[in-house]
């Protein structure tokens, strides 16, 4: 019978899968598993204490049952409340208003043991994300009204046991990438409303990751892992709600996702308590400016707009304690500073209104079974105030001056269990 469910699982979560909206630094996605996310997830590439580690270290697979499947879903609630501090030809609108909504990220993982020391395992998540959408009427709609940002990703993996202390493990990953990008062109139509324009396009490409865990003693655990780039190149149309001036042509732009590198520490300091310890670095620099391309129409090989992200490499940093409380009950917390890929307020996007954020977290494991068990978790994080001075002017798209007020609530639960 489980084997039966089990089966259905990646379907079913592509089925379940809506926008995501960043909780990490830039537009990446954290919530991977929900398991993490009461320890700000600290430790990602070491705890290894259910198969979700396909994503965060695939060597983690040889810490696992024979069997093991894991489900998990996350709601995330950003705001970014914005407030106009003397915006510049936006022709009016509204000066306040916030771009964030609720958004719910899922994942399901499942490893089996082949024998003793070999593992394979395939994972769904999404990794990267964002949905920021604003009042069609707000001043910064010449910038953008709408950006949504899916990706799906599936992982086969395969881990070995070479020793006692070392594992190592690899994966293969395809990924989907879908992007809808809106906004309002300073051209009316016949009948004097705002035009809208609207790139929709979509690509499928690979990519790779691998990790390794050491085991220095009974007490202590680390944890390294890679996830490459994966380059994409977007093909779609755009469209125009102004055919006589701007007709619907087919469009193009590339973006190289960034790579990732994790170093983890998982460290008991006694029987009830254990330390955990992260440090990430993300490639941010791969996105620097995207380039949408008409590729079809009169103007064929034309730039229609480039979006200047200018993103620069990032950092984060977390600890976490998972503590001990019963046999059937660990409880958790988690604290972490993200860094944002943006470099200025001239270069903040308004569509990706982001800035350096501090996480605070907290949650729970509860033992059900012998083999299942239930991980909530919850996690509020601080933005700090974030000033915007996007000049625009020149390309007929305004200038943006404001500040955001914003936050993010993440609430996530995962189900674990072998067989």
């Amino acid at each position: 019978m489980q084997a039966r469910i089990t089966s259905r699982l990646i379907p079913m979560l592509i089925a379940l899968s809506f926008s995501g909206t960043a909780a990490a630094s830039g537009f990446q996605l954290l919530e991977q598993n929900a398991s993490g996310i009461g320890n700000s997830y600290a430790g990602s590439a070491a705890v290894a204490d259910n198969a979700s580690t396909i994503f965060f270290n695939p060597a983690g697979m040889t810490k696992l049952k024979a069997r093991e499947y894991s489900v998990g879903m996350a709601a995330v609630r950003p705001s970014f409340e914005f407030s106009d501090k003397g915006s510049i030809g936006t022709a009016g609108g509204t000066t306040t208003g916030d771009a964030g909504s609720w958004a719910y990220i899922p994942n399901g993982y499942m490893s089996w043991a082949m024998n003793k020391d070999l593992y394979l395992g395939i994972g769904f998540s999404a990794p990267f994300g964002l949905m920021t959408e604003y009042d069609p009427t707000w001043v910064g709609r010449f910038q953008s009204v709408k950006f949504d940002i899916k990706t799906y990703n599936i992982n086969p993996s395969i881990a070995y046991r070479i020793n006692d202390q070392v594992s190592v493990g690899f994966g293969i990953n395809w990924q989907r990438m879908e992007a809808e990008y809106q906004r309002q062109a300073a051209v009316l139509n016949a009948f004097t409303q705002a035009t809208r324009v609207t790139l929709s396009a979509d690509d499928d490409s690979w990519g790779w990751n691998a990790g390794a865990l050491f085991d220095l003693s009974s007490a202590t655990r680390i944890g390294v892992s890679y996830r490459s780039n994966i380059k994409h190149t977007l093909e779609g149309t755009l469209e125009s709600t102004n055919q006589a001036v701007s007709p619907n042509v087919k469009a193009e732009a590339d973006i190289k996702l960034p790579d990732t590198f994790i170093v983890s520490l998982t460290q008991k300091l006694n029987d009830k308590w254990t330390l955990l310890g992260d440090v990430s670095w993300t490639g941010w620099s791969s996105v620097d400016t995207v380039p949408i391309i008409r590729a079809s129409g009169v103007a064929r090989g034309s730039t229609a707009q480039t979006l200047e992200t200018r993103f620069r490499d990032t950092w984060r940093v977390a600890l976490g304690g998972t503590y001990r409380y019963s046999d059937d009950l660990d409880l958790k917390l988690g604290i972490a500073y993200d860094q944002s890929p943006v470099r200025s307020a001239s270069l903040r996007l308004v569509s990706l209104p982001d800035n350096n954020r501090l996480w605070l977290s907290g949650g729970a494991q509860w033992k059900l079974a012998k083999s299942a068990k239930l991980d909530l978790g919850a996690a509020y994080l601080y933005v700090r105030d974030t000033d915007i001075d996007n000049n625009q002017t020149a390309a007929g798209r305004g200038r943006v001056i404001g500040s955001y007020d914003s936050s993010i609530l993440i609430l996530g639960a995962q189900f674990s269990n072998s067989f």
